[in-house]
């Protein structure tokens, strides 16, 4: 080979295109109401949770909240039964196909293959589910990261390639599919002229499958991953045939249209999901909430795992989920507007780098409390992994049997008061985080098992 061919070879080398290769998020690509709405979504499944570590106190039949307490328990109870039970699951399942979509567009967009991008997304949801499991046999049996993370693996395959025709189509009949299943206790109890037809009325509690009732251990991490491998071995591949992943293709479709990026062009469709969905989740959840109490009077399987309340209760949860991120969006449209104007008000030159107020967490010269306090629920919200699992460490070995039993002695009411102090933990430590420009570090470990190391 002659020098000039050599020379000729090395410039051909430098001046080949190289294949991109994915990379992340950086800090000033997020937007601002998808991190909100997680920040808040943690702060409601910390709250939702609550009942499954009251290992001491009666259960109703639908295993959830606790019967027993004074006036301000019950007062608790109905809040959750309404607001929270069955309602925030569907709020995180949409929060997570939109952000798997985000993802998915922002690597394409960056010149990586579809393909290529797609099994990034596979490699995730794979970790997620190994991570879950972990989590699982810890110290949390409720553990919705590896069951989010096989849902996401399937419904990713079928679906985060397909075209906008197609996912409409199968998000409308993964709707019907779901309402003619759910609500199927509910015609059969209107045909019977009562409300209670179906389910066990002896169903055990909820926090029996949570194992925080176990005095040892070990024997807690065994029903733990019983009940952990029947929620990502069973009930995850029964969304495929109930149609229950729509929320999370919803998640698919709005990210497309950037909805949550840019809720100023979708104000009427934002507001319109706020007013009609939050008002069919809480109708929907009011009647098992006074049954509850003892406000309205139903046989006991109407109230069970399987009756028609909690059939009523589960059918109209999307609907309040997706309520609550329209409320968050259209929050952050008028937050960010009320910023800009306050940054036109202030004298002296614009901050030309202040970049678009939807898509950063913003920023005043003068910090307000409210300004403040956005800013650390979404920072929980850019580290809601960590946070979640953080969750866990203060929860299980405070209140669990096999810890120092606290569960034993608290009430509804207490027990909401013990999940407010742990959520505003991890806001403080979030915030921390972010005003240092740290990521978490359950997000640098999912990173780094994604990307690989890097140089």
């Amino acid at each position: 080979m002659t020098s000039d061919t050599a020379a000729e070879t090395t410039a051909d080398k430098a001046t080949r295109p190289v294949a991109p290769r994915p990379t992340g998020v950086r800090a000033t690509e997020r937007a601002l109401a998808p991190d909100l709405a997680r920040g808040l979504m943690l702060l409601f499944i910390a709250m939702s949770n609550t009942a499954f570590h009251l290992w001491n106190a009666d259960h109703g039949p639908s295993g959830w909240q606790p019967v027993n307490g004074g006036w301000l328990d019950h007062t608790v109870q109905f809040a959750m039964i309404v607001g929270l039970d069955l309602r925030i699951y569907p709020l995180f399942a949409f929060l997570f196909g939109y952000g798997m979509m985000q993802l998915y567009l922002r690597q394409t967009a960056s010149g990586t293959s579809e393909r290529k991008a797609a099994a990034l997304l596979r490699k995730r949801s794979l970790w997620m589910v190994v991570i879950g499991l972990t989590h699982a046999g810890l110290l949390m049996a409720g553990d919705i990261i590896g069951f989010y993370g096989l849902l996401s693996l399937g419904l990713g395959w079928l679906f985060l390639r397909r075209g906008d025709r197609a996912l409409k189509w199968w998000i409308w009949i993964s709707v019907t599919v779901t309402v003619a299943a759910a609500l199927q206790p509910v015609v059969t109890a209107a045909f019977q002229g009562e409300l209670g037809s179906l389910g066990d009325a002896g169903a055990d509690a909820g926090s029996e499958a949570y194992g925080a009732g176990e005095e040892s251990w070990l024997a807690a991490a065994g029903t733990r991953m019983t009940t952990a491998f029947y929620l990502v071995g069973l009930a995850a591949p029964l969304v495929f045939v109930t149609g229950g992943g729509f929320i999370f293709l919803l998640g698919f479709w709005a990210a497309r249209r950037r909805i949550l990026e840019e809720p100023g062009k979708h104000l009427k469709l934002l507001r319109g999901t706020a007013v009609i969905g939050i008002a069919i989740g809480w109708l929907g959840g009011l009647p098992a909430a006074l049954a509850h109490v003892g406000a309205l009077d139903v046989p006991p399987d109407a109230e069970s795992e399987t009756g028609a309340l909690t059939a009523l209760r589960d059918v109209t949860g999307s609907a309040a989920g997706l309520g609550y991120v329209a409320v968050v969006a259209l929050f952050v449209h008028w937050w960010t507007r009320r910023q800009e104007r306050r940054r036109e008000a202030e004298p002296g030159p614009a901050t030309a780098a202040a970049g678009s107020a939807t898509t950063a967490t913003p920023t005043t010269a003068t910090s307000t409390p409210v300004a403040t306090a956005v800013t650390a629920i979404s920072a929980v919200g850019k580290r809601s992994l960590s946070c979640y699992l953080t969750h866990s460490l203060l929860f299980a070995p405070v209140l669990a049997a096999w810890g120092l039993g606290l569960g034993e002695h608290l009430t509804s009411a207490t027990m909401a008061l013990f999940a407010f102090g742990v959520w505003l933990v991890t806001v403080a430590g979030a915030y921390a985080l972010e005003i240092r420009g740290k990521r978490g570090p359950a997000e640098t470990l999912l990173r780094r098992l994604m990307y690989g190391k890097r140089t």
